[in-house]
């Protein structure tokens, strides 16, 4: 039982009463309505607040999954991780979309503007996310605890604010990755001066100040196994600093590539555990099944029941799939009307290139129609007798069953444990047409009992850090070391452990190149908001060498995208209530 929602429930009945936290609508961005001081007069209050600040990337409002308490299209496109994911996976090779949404089709076509609707989003959820997790330290001070006669919970709600703090320093690491210079509200500038602006370099500084305090000898942060999951802890504090090190030579300008290997060391130090199934982390259950328990360090926490959202890992098991979903169904031995996601919305792709990473056995890439399981675009009438039924699904169920050892449009007990593909019948990714390329079930509306999810919404987690990903932290950084080749014994033995578990030899040392780790984060991290600042890391984001379909608009990809789209403008509302504020270059 996920015992985080019985606290969910009283914080957000207590912000309700308290604050109207949908003023945020108005600018500056930078303030939140000062919360009550009823909202603290129980003791328990304090841990209810936390709970709002941890799940705030999931929740869109106090009141339901259908009521945005921003600005927005509408609620489900408002989830702070549907529109981060996007911001760093559908502006790359990852995957793309379909729908006609014009902010869409500027992400796929790297041609945002200062307005894009992904862009405002996230930028405006990130800040609201820092004003109440402001609120929050502000309130919890010791001044504050002894004024209200909760002196003698001050040990505990130092605990708390260390947590907070972790919170904090996420959302200004994603202002820092995605928009450079963002602004840097501190619990001070409540209702008081307009924020300053930080350099990304300044910005850095300060959160490694901010998170190496969190992991010092005595600090008030949690070790790991001392608060439950999904809060986190320690071991989330240095996974942050991990990717931040790997990654400082973009946001400062200096390599830190001894201090992001031993960092991510750290972490794997702390006892986290390399999960035996690598589909288990995606399923509906992975907080019941030991997966996140095992190897997540920090997650997002959903539940269909008590924690709705149309975004998260709702949209991920989605937004993939129509029709197709009934041949999946029964090639994984369900009935041919039973579904694996628990909607289908028909607007993410994945193109041949990203596929090909993979290395599928059973399928010509040089030949579309090779060992597929089905190759007939007219997905309607499958069958032909001029009706669209079920029997077009047990027709296309009855057509993988006729070629034996093929499954997918590959043999997937052959191929990396890791790909969960299927195509419509045309490979090749084409944004005009909603059945080109592949569609992903790597988050699944299934448990590991075998059951489907009976409802709309996902309960499944998803991760933002995990120690497959410390794995290949640990793995570059050895590599920029040594080179441009993994080098030591335990980078190679992680490597190893990830393949073994992906049911995929390991290459040869030779081999273990940094383009060749570039390849194996694709497939390891696969839609799990990476990509771009991989890419940007090795510098292909915006190379021509580094083709994929509509990179820059066009359709082969072979353009150079302008290095000013390495990261997102400040949105144009922020700049015109805050004179602080200086736009990124090129917007």
């Amino acid at each position: 039982m996920k015992k985080i929602y019985s606290l969910l429930f009283v914080a957000v009945a207590l912000l309700s009463a308290t604050s109207c936290l949908k003023d945020l609508d108005t600018l500056p961005l930078n303030l939140t309505d000062p919360i009550s001081e009823t909202a603290y007069a129980d003791e328990n209050s304090y841990l209810m607040g936390l709970a709002y600040v941890n799940a705030y990337w999931a929740f869109v409002s106090q009141t339901d999954p259908g009521s945005a308490d921003i600005s927005a299209p509408d609620a489900g496109q408002s989830e702070l991780l549907r529109q981060f994911l996007n911001l760093q996976e559908m502006s790359t090779d990852s995957f793309k979309c379909t729908w006609g949404d014009s902010y869409v089709a500027d992400l796929c076509a790297d041609s945002w503007t200062p307005t894009n609707t992904a862009v405002t989003i996230v930028y405006t959820r990130l800040l609201k996310g820092i004003a109440l997790a402001n609120e929050y330290l502000l309130q919890t001070e010791d001044d504050r605890l002894d004024a209200r006669g909760h002196g003698a919970l001050k040990e505990t709600v130092h605990g708390y604010r260390a947590e907070a703090r972790f919170h904090r320093a996420l959302f200004f690491w994603a202002l820092m990755d995605l928009y450079g210079n963002p602004p840097f509200p501190m619990p001070e500038n409540i209702g008081g001066e307009l924020p300053p602006q930080k350099s990304r370099a300044e910005l850095f500084d300060w959160l490694e100040t901010e998170l190496t305090d969190l992991l010092a000898e005595g600090s008030d942060m949690p070790k790991k196994g001392e608060v439950s999951y999904p809060r986190p802890t320690q071991g989330s504090v240095a996974a942050l600093l991990a990717r931040m090190y790997l990654n400082a030579q973009v946001y400062t300008g200096t390599a830190r590539w001894q201090d992001a290997k031993d960092m991510a060391a750290k972490v794997i130090g702390m006892g986290y555990k390399l999960h035996p199934s690598y589909e288990e982390l995606f399923m509906q259950d992975n907080t019941e099944n030991g997966a996140a328990a095992d190897e997540f360090i920090f997650g997002i926490d959903y539940d269909k029941d008590h924690s709705q959202s149309w975004g998260g890992t709702t949209t991920y098991a989605s937004a993939f799939f129509d029709k197709s979903r009934a041949i999946v169904a029964y090639l994984l031995g369900y009935d041919y009307g039973s579904t694996i996601v628990p909607e289908e919305w028909n607007g993410y792709h994945v193109s041949n290139e990203y596929v090909s990473y993979f290395n599928l056995k059973g399928i010509s890439w040089n030949d579309p129609d090779a060992g597929y399981t089905y190759n007939n675009p007219d997905l309607e009438d499958f069958n032909g007798d001029g009706t669209v039924d079920d029997k077009d699904n047990e027709a296309r169920a009855k057509q993988a069953e006729d070629l034996p050892g093929y499954t997918f449009g590959y043999d997937r007990e052959a191929s990396d444990k890791r790909a969960f593909f299927i195509n419509q019948g045309i490979p090749a990714f084409d944004n005009s047409k909603t059945e080109s390329g592949w569609r992903c079930w790597k988050f699944s509306g299934r448990y590991t009992d075998g059951h489907l999810n009976d409802q709309s919404f996902s309960s499944m987690d998803f991760p933002i850090f995990r120690l497959a990903e410390m794995y290949l932290i640990y793995a570059e950084a050895d590599a920029r070391l040594n080179g441009g080749k993994v080098s030591s014994s335990e980078a190679k033995g992680y490597i190893k452990a990830l393949r073994d578990r992906a049911g995929v030899a390991t290459p040869a040392d030779d081999e273990l190149t940094l383009d060749w780790l570039l390849a194996e984060r694709a497939r390891e991290l696969m839609l799990e908001g990476q990509r771009r600042t991989d890419l940007i890391r090795y510098g292909y984001f915006t190379s021509a060498s580094f083709p994929w379909p509509y990179k820059g608009g066009v359709p082969e990809g072979r353009v150079a995208i302008p290095a000013f789209r390495t990261i997102y403008p400040i949105i144009d509302a922020d700049l015109n209530a805050n004179t602080n504020l200086v736009q990124n270059p090129g917007y």
